[in-house]
């Protein structure tokens, strides 16, 4: 057996015995060492050669890219080689990994994406999941699914958790299942120098960047060594860095060290000073227990962390700064205690050190999970069933199951669409992986999706007061393609998001030289970005810049935002809770666009209704999002049953005054019911009411092809009551009931029937002269009454025995009749 590198002086050294004979005996194993104990860099050589691994290999996983680079090609150093040869790493920047490579080093996505290849992982002897306590998702999620794959398949793949904290139950019961007996545990107790730990309380309205200064300067006077400081961020350091260059003396070097600087920059970080020199290293919390900063005996840790949270206004987890735990603040300060007895200075004061938590919760308890839920979908295994250490939280997995499924990600029975298996081989959160995946087929749209994907994952690039910055991303947009410039664009963050716009392009395979003009990502804006936030359409209200979206609540911007006379926007930032939110970012998008982008959530309805402008029957057109109505358009209704339906309707809301011939039907309805009145039943009934309520059986044969009012005008209802009728009635009743009445002088007057027992004749008194004997009909049976009018055709005279009127008060009517109307005869004796 061969031990490879010769024996080093490392604490881990002592438990190597320990943890071949655990692996020998077990599939399970958990190492626990303290950082610096070299558990990262000397474990994976130390199990090359056991029976199990011989010919396969060692995986293990970093959570931090710098840090598996770093690993890498520690152990690579060790063998006498560079990294590629027996030892290799694979980022999701970078691979040198060789044929022969027997120790992968790989961040934690990469082995999620291997499994979901490849569950069985063939040719791998163990799995190594490095730094494990960190609890990432992906940590999380690579141990549930390598655990899943070892029960349902029956791999052979060992795993060997290691951690730098004893929180230990956790992953023995994780990783021993019923059996946690099974899971051995090794312990490293390190060789650790006594720490002096120092607080150094930085007040409430106190810069960080000055109080880090001070604690620095401090111990550079009064303490040895080289000092590591653990800032949160890279905006941070920066700071931090351009104070103390301003107050250091010249011969102390300040090394900035995070994932997202470049290599050499790194690199310089962790080699040792060189000797009569000293230096300050500036860290993100990849130095607590991933990394090995030689040659420090002084920490100054600002006691605070950038973890990952569910960020409410876009949808998409962010990272947010929180006070850090005391378990991290231990970690910190150990760093100081490696080689020889050291100092930390804590920025807080020893009462707050009490209040912090022991731990941060698990990220998968804090985070959006809708790529979590998309990954566990794509293995196949209910997360129930799954080994996580914590479980999903329910809320948090229903919200995110809900927006995998308005992605078309998800099918209704929960498993991966085609889409949603293209979306999870991107590096993005499924909303921008959406956005980017359904944009492929279009240079110029899927590129500007790269943008508007990075735009939204990094930090806003406009600078100053939130409600005093433009809303439009379509402006940002602009700004990093370099087709436009604001004064609040920062050029840092600008330089930042062309980059992450850059990278996401080359992971998606997408060209980055697409022509691209300001129409184009004006017009293009919407419909893309709407493709990763369908829930957050809005449509305008009546006051400019208050919007309602499609998910409900409200959301609103300045009026005099340029977005504020958008009629539809895509709000994929906005700021508040359930009801009216603020619009922070979000672009205007075309109603024409939002069907092509929805699909299938667009409903359309036709409804066919009178149309009280026009006075005709239209066929309506609406298209909806939800609660949304995108566009109507009214359109001529097609001839069918459900158009003659609609008609129909109309004449029955008219009582068949919408037919042609109303006046002649009137009259003819009236003479008809005076017959029945008269002469019975026989005849048949025609009344508005009857007519009605059988209109489907008498107007339909006269409706074919109608499709408006016109074709119901050109219906003659006096024409098709006379077809009801029949040719025999029809003459019987002009006999019996005629429609007029020819008097002695002048032309016919109509007859009403409204009243059937006095049909009446209204006519000019001087028409009548002559008439002796009464007017009748129905065979003389029903006398005539008349309203005789005077010669402007006011009233003066009602009688049904014009004789009788004649001879009685005709002669008072004739004298006033003379004296109002003296140019007209008037007879003592009309009958002379």
């Amino acid at each position: 057996m061969s031990d490879r590198p010769t024996r080093t002086d490392l604490p881990v050294e002592d438990v190597i015995d320990d943890l071949r004979t655990a692996l020998n005996r077990s599939a399970s194993a958990v190492l626990v060492a303290p950082p610096g104990a070299g558990k990262t860099t000397l474990v994976p050589l130390r199990l090359l050669d056991e029976p199990w691994a011989r010919g396969k290999r060692i995986v293990m996983l970093e959570p931090r890219r710098l840090a598996a680079r770093a690993a890498a090609r520690r152990m690579a150093a060790m063998l006498g080689e560079e990294p590629g040869a027996t030892v290799g790493y694979q980022t999701r920047d970078e691979r040198r990994i060789g044929a022969s490579t027997r120790v992968e080093v790989l961040t934690e996505g990469i082995l999620t994406r291997r499994l979901q290849n490849d569950p069985s992982l063939e040719g791998t002897a163990l799995v190594i999941f490095d730094e494990v306590h960190e609890r990432n998702v992906p940590t999380d999620l690579g141990l549930a699914f390598l655990l899943d794959a070892r029960r349902t398949l029956g791999s052979a793949v060992k795993v060997l958790a290691m951690s730098a904290t004893p929180q230990v139950s956790t992953f023995v019961s994780v990783l021993g299942g019923d059996a946690p007996a099974d899971v051995p545990v090794v312990s490293s107790d390190g060789r650790m120098h006594p720490v002096d730990v120092r607080f150094v309380p930085r007040s409430r309205d106190e810069r960080l960047e000055n109080s880090v200064t001070a604690a620095v300067a401090a111990a550079m006077r009064d303490d040895d060594g080289d000092v590591l400081v653990f800032l949160p961020g890279v905006g941070e350091i920066n700071r931090c860095a351009e104070s103390l260059r301003a107050v250091l003396p010249p011969g102390v070097r300040v090394h900035r060290l995070a994932g997202a600087l470049p290599f050499d920059e790194q690199d310089a970080a962790l080699a040792p000073s060189e000797p009569g020199t000293r230096r300050v290293v500036l860290s993100t919390d990849i130095a607590e227990s991933s990394l090995t900063v030689d040659g420090v005996r002084i920490v100054v840790d600002a006691g605070l962390a950038r973890v990952p949270r569910l960020d409410v206004r876009t949808g998409l987890t962010e990272i947010v700064t929180v006070t850090s735990s005391r378990a991290s603040a231990d970690q910190r300060s150990g760093r100081a205690g490696r080689t020889e007895p050291g100092v930390a200075y804590r920025l807080w004061s020893r009462m707050e050190d009490a209040t912090r938590l022991p731990h941060l919760p698990a990220e998968i308890t804090q985070v959006d999970l809708c790529g979590p839920a998309l990954e566990i979908a794509a293995w196949g295994t209910p997360h129930h069933e799954l080994s996580l250490p914590d479980p999903l939280p329910r809320r948090a997995l229903e919200s995110a199951t809900d927006t995998l499924r308005m992605l078309h990600l998800l099918d209704a029975d929960g498993r991966p669409t085609q889409q949603g298996r293209d979306v999870l081989r991107l590096p993005l959160h499924p909303r921008l992986g959406t956005m980017v995946a359904r944009s492929a087929g279009s240079p110029q749209r899927a590129w500007l999706a790269c943008v508007l994907a990075a735009l939204l994952e990094e930090r806003d690039i406009m600078r100053g007061r939130p409600d005093d910055l433009p809303a439009d991303l379509a402006l940002r947009a602009r700004i990093v393609l370099g087709l436009d410039s604001h004064d609040a664009a920062d050029r840092g963050g600008v330089r930042r998001v062309r980059d992450a716009s850059r990278d996401i392009a080359r992971r998606a395979g997408i060209g980055t030289d697409a022509p691209l003009g300001t129409d184009d990502v004006d017009s293009l804006a919407g419909p893309v970005l709407l493709a990763a936030y369908p829930d957050r359409l809005a449509i305008a209200r009546q006051s400019a810049g208050q919007f309602v979206m499609r998910s409900g609540g409200g959301a609103t911007c300045p009026q005099r935002d340029p977005l504020a006379r958008e009629r539809f926007v895509v709000a994929a930032d906005i700021d508040g809770g359930r009801g009216t939110a603020r619009l922070r970012r979000g672009v205007g998008i075309d109603p024409d666009t939002i069907a092509g982008v929805l699909g299938d959530d667009m409903r359309t309805e036709e409804t066919l209704l009178w149309d009280k402008q026009r006075n005709d029957l239209v066929l309506r057109r609406v298209r909806t999002v939800g609660s949304l109505r995108i566009d109507e358009h009214d359109m001529p209704a097609p001839a069918g049953e459900a158009t003659t339906e609609a008609l129909l309707e109309r004449v029955r809301d008219t009582s068949l005054g919408v037919l042609g011939g109303s006046e002649a039907a009137d009259s003819l309805r009236a003479r008809v019911a005076f017959m029945r009145h008269h002469a019975g039943e026989e005849w048949p009934d025609l009344s508005r009411r009857a007519m009605l309520a059988s209109v489907d059986g008498w107007l339909v044969p006269y409706l074919p092809g109608a499709t408006c009012r016109a074709d119901l005008e050109r219906v003659d209802l006096a024409m098709v009551m006379q077809a009801e009728l029949g040719w025999d009635r029809s003459t019987e009743l002009e006999r019996l009931a005629p429609h007029s009445f020819t008097p002695q002088r002048g032309r016919p007057v109509s007859i009403d029937y409204s009243d059937p027992t006095h049909p009446t004749v209204s006519v000019r008194v001087q028409h009548m002269f002559g008439t002796t004997v009464h007017p009748a009909v129905l065979d003389g049976r029903v006398p005539l009454r008349f309203r005789l009018l005077s010669p402007a055709d006011r009233p003066i005279q009602v009688t049904s025995d014009l004789p009788g009127f004649w001879s009685g008060s005709w002669a008072d009517v004739r004298k006033d009749m003379a004296g109002r109307y003296p140019k007209h005869d008037w007879p003592v004796d009309p009958n002379a």
